[in-house]
């Protein structure tokens, strides 16, 4: 189940251990934890998974694998988080059953409607803001673009892509569910206070 809102999403760094900043991050608060890692091996990928695994659950937080359905089903987690190059949420829907979670990227009103006629489970949405974690083919989507798709959607909408303490309370005011963030709580000198501050910043946004 989504974590109601709004909450907190880390997702990790390939720059850091993601297992430490995991833990950091569940301290300062955060319900849901992505593990990212596009260059990896499945065999760390696994050590990890599983070692995340096992810190969300004492948190009671979820726990999310980026693109890899067989890694979240080895180490069980709670559900993947699937780009729009990666396994159709569909297909991924049928290995993963009714139980996990599915994610999808979305950086448009189309893709968000169509990852909700496909089974997913939320919608990540964006990137909202200008950013530096990710390499970006298009425009940042802005607010406004936030707030029409959570209109149009039944579905959880994060929002991703520049997540500040400053610019996250709108974010919330728009009707995203929660935030998605990488180097605001990684890349932070205190990951676990970023993770808190954060949580507070987008109580602000609620009405």
């Amino acid at each position: 189940m989504i974590p109601s809102s709004p909450f907190l999403c880390v997702i990790t760094d390939e720059a850091y251990d993601p297992v430490t900043l995991a833990e950091k991050a569940l301290r300062g608060g955060a319900a849901m934890i992505q593990l990212r890692h596009k260059t990896a091996s499945g065999t760390e990928l696994f050590s990890w998974a599983v070692a995340i695994r096992n810190l969300c659950r004492e948190y009671h937080a979820l726990f999310i694998i980026n693109d890899r359905v067989d890694i979240a089903l080895a180490c069980e987690a709670d559900g993947v988080h699937l780009g729009q190059d990666d396994l159709p949420a569909a297909a991924a829907r049928k290995l993963l059953g009714n139980t996990r979670i599915i994610g999808v990227s979305a950086s448009s009103l189309e893709e968000a409607v169509q990852a909700e006629k496909d089974g997913a489970d939320y919608i990540g949405f964006g990137h909202i803001y200008p950013t530096v974690s990710k390499l970006k083919e298009h425009d940042p989507l802005g607010p406004e673009n936030l707030k029409k798709t959570v209109a149009s959607v039944s579905l959880p909408v994060v929002a991703i892509g520049g997540i500040t303490i400053e610019n996250a309370p709108i974010l919330v005011s728009m009707g995203a569910t929660g935030v998605a963030v990488i180097s605001a709580v990684s890349r932070a000198e205190k990951p676990s206070k970023a993770a808190s501050e954060l949580l507070s910043a987008l109580q602000q946004g609620l009405p």
